[in-house]
């Protein structure tokens, strides 16, 4: 766009800390700019009836040199015209000393920055689909089903798919669940009969038994399924998809210590269950009934050897079955073996009510192993407890509060399950060994699968916990593949309450995704972004890094590797441009070229004059809202940085810095989120790539002669605002420490 108009503000101090009138010759003197005029301010009536007066005509672009978007949002008019905001109160006028020649040159400098980006932007246009107002629910469990009905009420079409031949889940396995409701002190029914009903009569649910997923391709909006079911194939479309797939308990015989396995009287918190069900507790061993029973807590759950994270629930279904053992036998008595009781919020009544109960004893303590006595007793080692000293407990039956495995396709597994059945068909000496692999391992048979027809691979990528999430504070409900969204205990462990309530939230998510879809507009986190990125394809080597690097799945490939874009699963992250080494991949306001150009825009002192100039590229998700949290909060830092936001540090090409560095920027600092284990990137690898592609940085210095230490990446939470002033601070002193740039002149 070359027709710009800029409205420069004179309120919150920046007419007292900068000269406007000379920002008003910088912008004229920029190509493209028909029209600047200095406003009083731009937040009261008459400053908003000038923005609308310039945006009346569609096609031109406007510039409002002022304050930052995320603090005061200004009407802008027409939807056909771009719109760019240029942040001189946070970043000028309130971060560094009014009317230095510095502070002057900061505020023309990032003027001229957003004048090029807005003569770089082209107005995005968004893609539109033929979307399909269906839902498919993978799972017909607690959670499944409730994502169903409420998708369903709000008149969107449902398929509901099941592994089973019937519906209902872990609903099925248990006849009583915990307290849902005040005083929460007592069991409540499943209500799975009233559940089921409403499932049959309401009309726009499908409901798949029996079914298996073939294949699903395509993206939100237009995602293809071809499924089984009760052996009859069939196909349809739909617009988006919950999994639903619920968890399996953890496998307790890995459990060696706590003798499960070795002895029938040690059984699992799900096995126990079914026995609570049948309306009597007796050892499985003689059939006597168990007078003495012990729950071990944390049953490879916080164990960094099986599962390090804790399962949420356990506790309270302990609470919940030594309470029904107790109703069932008054007589029996309770002993919980656990580090700590967890039953947080109003479930401390329901811990209250088990504490009440005259024969239910609670110790703490870590279970080091359970041993067969002569007495055909069990005898647990009870270590780390208050008293520290070894303690021994007799028992009739053992009981493992095994923890939650979400139910993801796990093809180990299955492989392994499989292998065991073909050895058990042929009948051969290995007979009983593969008996007790399908023993072990049939609880996981049921492990459900999305069959994604994904350059990527067919399942959805997990976590390090096995869990199909993808930014489980900022993004709760999202997947890695876009218009995909996990609920229940297939995304974090949780009861069945909880499990219901997920199953809500997911199927309002896909029903999100569906509308935007239609609207051609990215779901998270660029919400409402309706710019789909653009593919130089003829200038493409097929080197397959932006196809293997998109955190989401979003590329395809044809035979020959070239990537085919699926609009409507993009984030807009920019991550495939970063890994572009040819520079083909742009976005209508967001490109290579814009970038590069507000580097070069900035004017760099010469040597002579001793002035530095340090480049900061920052995280539009943490950092560049950290930095504007500083300048709103009127803390200083270096007026030798000139800060440029990114979409993500994955979303940074190589050439921004090779550029800067040739054209004399005296270092670059790079802010983004935590990458690692505990990543807290927004694009979930984008703080990652950069890291590994900042090798390639250092090895381009050396070629130079450049000291490494002038380009840093920093890692930045938005809660670190008051601390990244010195940081940066403490950067740009080590660049002087180090020397200006011997290029500034060349």
């Amino acid at each position: 766009m070359n027709d710009i108009t800029v409205l420069i503000c004179e309120g919150c101090d920046i007419a007292l800390s900068v000269d406007v009138a000379a920002l008003v010759r910088t912008a004229k003197e920029q190509t493209g700019v028909t029209q600047v005029q200095a406003v009083p301010c731009l937040c009261n009536d008459q400053g908003q009836a000038c923005i609308r007066e310039c945006t009346a005509v569609e096609g031109k672009s406007l510039v409002l040199a002022a304050c930052s978007s995320r603090f005061v949002p200004l009407a802008v008019g027409a939807d056909a015209n771009a719109v760019e905001r240029v942040a001189l109160r946070e970043f000028a006028a309130w971060s560094h000393e009014p009317n230095q020649e510095e502070t002057q040159a900061i505020a023309q400098d990032y003027l001229r920055m957003g004048l090029v980006r807005a003569a770089k932007s082209d107005l995005p246009v968004p893609e539109l689909l033929e979307v399909a107002r269906r839902i498919l629910i993978v799972g017909a469990g607690p959670t499944g089903i409730a994502a169903a009905l409420v998708a369903a009420r709000a008149d969107y079409a449902v398929t509901l798919v099941e592994k089973q031949p019937e519906i209902g889940g872990w609903l099925r396995k248990t006849t009583r669940l915990l307290p849902t409701r005040a005083p929460y002190r007592d069991l409540e029914d499943t209500g799975l009969s009233a559940l089921l009903a409403e499932v049959e009569q309401q009309p726009n649910i499908i409901l798949k038994t029996s079914a298996t997923i073939d294949q699903i391709v395509g993206q939100p909006g237009c995602f293809h399924v071809e499924l089984t079911s009760a052996g009859q194939a069939c196909s349809f479309d739909v617009g988006a998809i919950v999994q639903a797939t619920g968890w399996q308990p953890y496998d307790a015989q890995k459990l060696t210590h706590l003798a499960y396995g070795t002895t029938p009287d040690v059984v699992t918190s799900v096995e126990f269950e079914r026995m609570l069900a049948l309306g009597a507790v007796k050892r499985p061993s003689d059939g006597k009934p168990a007078q003495r029973i012990a729950f071990v807590q944390c049953a490879g759950s916080r164990d960094t050897n099986h599962l390090p994270y804790c399962s949420t629930v356990c506790c309270r279904t302990t609470l919940k079955q030594a309470i029904w053992a107790r109703e069932l036998d008054p007589a029996c008595e309770a002993y919980v073996l656990a580090k700590d009781v967890r039953a947080t919020g109003l479930h401390e009544n329901f811990y209250r009510r088990a504490q009440e109960e005259p024969l239910i004893f609670f110790t703490k303590g870590d279970v080091s192993g359970v041993q067969k006595a002569d007495n055909g007793k069990l005898t647990l080692t009870v270590e780390h407890g208050l008293l520290g000293e070894l303690v021994a407990l007799d028992a009739d039956l053992v009981v493992l509060a095994v923890g939650m495995v979400p139910k993801v396709s796990n093809n180990d597994l299955l492989r392994e399950l499989s292998d065991a059945r073909v050895t058990l068909a042929k009948d051969n000496q290995d007979r009983a060994a593969a008996e007790a692999t399908i023993r072990r391992l049939d609880v996981y048979s049921d492990t459900g699968t999305l069959g994604l027809g994904y350059r990527q691979g067919p399942e959805m990528p997990l976590d390090r916990y096995g869990f199909p999430d993808s930014h489980f504070i900022c993004f709760p409900y999202e997947s890695r593949r876009t218009g995909i969204y996990s609920a229940g205990a297939v995304r974090a462990p949780t009861d069945i309450a909880a499990a219901r309530t997920d199953g809500e939230g997911a199927a309002l998510k896909a029903i999100q995704a569906i509308e935007h879809a239609a609207a051609g507009i990215a779901m998270h986190p660029r919400w409402g972004d309706i710019s789909p990125p653009r593919f130089n394809l003829q200038r493409c080597t097929q080197c397959k890094r932006c196809t293997e690097e998109c955190p989401f799945g979003t590329l395809d490939e044809d035979e020959k590797y070239t990537p085919k874009l699926n609009p409507a699963r993009c984030r807009r992250c920019g991550i495939c441009f970063g890994a572009c080494p040819e520079r083909i991949i742009s976005f209508p306001n967001y490109s290579i070229d814009m970038i590069a150009s507000m580097i070069k825009s900035v004017p760099i002192p010469d040597e002579f004059e001793e002035s530095p100039r340090i480049l900061v590229l920052a995280c539009e998700n943490d950092a560049y809202p950290a930095l504007e949290l500083a300048g709103l909060h009127h803390q200083t830092y270096s007026a030798y940085v000139r800060i440029i936001p990114v979409r993500c540090l994955g979303a940074v090409n190589i050439v921004w810095i090779a550029d800067a560095v040739s054209r004399g920027y005296d270092g670059v600092l790079l802010l983004g989120c935590k990458p690692g284990d505990d990543s807290q990137c927004h694009y979930l690898r984008g703080s990652d790539l950069m890291t590994t592609r900042s090798e390639n940085v250092k090895q381009k210095l050396q070629q130079l002669a450049l000291e490494d230490e002038r380009v840093r990446i920093e890692y930045v939470a938005l809660s670190d605002y008051p601390t990244l002033p010195g940081r940066i601070d403490a950067f740009v002193d080590r660049i002087q420490e180090i020397g200006l740039n011997p290029f500034k002149d060349a």
